[in-house]
């Protein structure tokens, strides 16, 4: 099957795709910047990396710009609300409701998020409006789980759920060899 409109198409397939809710913060030139993303990935641990994607024209690609660090914030649904109020465009981010802090390398930390991380940024790569940033992560901000891992699937934050036997049937020969992960590199 040949789909005339490819962007229409992917948007399309991609509903039907589960992808793991992060917030991005960053320190912009005026002051801190942060967005909802579904494109954080884990690239690989020798050095440990994370890769995501921004628009172009974005307050945090903006922050990013020439290098510099940002704190990616892997949200559970504890934190829907979070989710939903760094996606919203030209909104205020950082305002009341929102609890954080400024690192002490700059950088802005959710706190109430259970785990982030803190990365330098290694490149950016410009494909067509978006950019896609590879970032080495240098410290872990907290490794604590407070609910169920947050994904983004028929536009709409679901969470999922984990070691329950009775939601999610894993066959046998789905699984990935002992000490290896099931994505590429891990």
């Amino acid at each position: 099957m040949t789909v005339a409109d490819p962007a229409g198409g992917l948007r399309t397939a991609f509903r039907g795709h589960p992808a793991g809710i992060a917030v991005l913060t960053a320190t912009g030139p005026d002051g801190p910047v942060g967005m909802t993303a579904s494109s954080v990935a884990s690239v690989g641990v020798d050095p440990p990396a994370v890769s995501f994607s921004t628009a172009r024209d974005s307050r945090l690609a903006r922050a990013l710009a020439g290098g510099g660090t940002v704190v990616v914030h892997l949200l559970d649904d504890a934190d829907t609300g979070l989710a939903a109020a760094f996606a919203v465009p030209g909104a205020q981010r950082f305002g009341a409701g929102v609890r954080w802090v400024t690192l002490p390398t700059g950088e802005p930390w959710l706190v109430e998020v259970g785990t982030a991380l803190r990365c330098r940024v290694l490149s950016v790569t410009e494909v067509g409006a978006s950019l896609l940033v590879a970032a080495e992560v240098v410290e872990l901000l907290g490794l604590r789980r407070r609910g169920r891992p947050l994904v983004w699937v028929g536009r709409s934050y679901r969470a999922v759920p984990v070691g329950d036997t009775d939601a999610v049937t894993v066959a046998a020969d789905a699984r990935p060899a002992p000490g290896r992960s099931p994505c590429a590199g891990g």
